[in-house]
């Protein structure tokens, strides 16, 4: 049984689709997400953003944080 599809037979293939598989990559790699906070328009990319940042957002104050807890402290009750 003669086998033709060996290792050169497939470094050769590899040469020939090298070109349409840098093509497909390329499409895949050229969109980079937003870094610049300024520049995110919309509110789900803010919190998508924030979250994989770690960052807390929309930024609560710490008055609105100690208004809600005393609400739900009294709701407890």
């Amino acid at each position: 049984m003669d086998n033709t599809r060996n290792r050169a037979w497939r470094r050769a293939k590899d040469r020939i689709n090298k070109s349409r598989d840098n093509l497909n990559s390329q499409e895949t790699q050229c969109f980079t997400p937003e870094k610049n906070w300024k520049h995110l328009y919309l509110r789900s990319e803010k919190l998508a953003r924030a979250t994989q940042l770690g960052i807390d957002y929309p930024q609560v104050s710490n008055a609105l944080l100690a208004r809600r807890s005393l609400e739900d402290m009294q709701n407890d009750k």
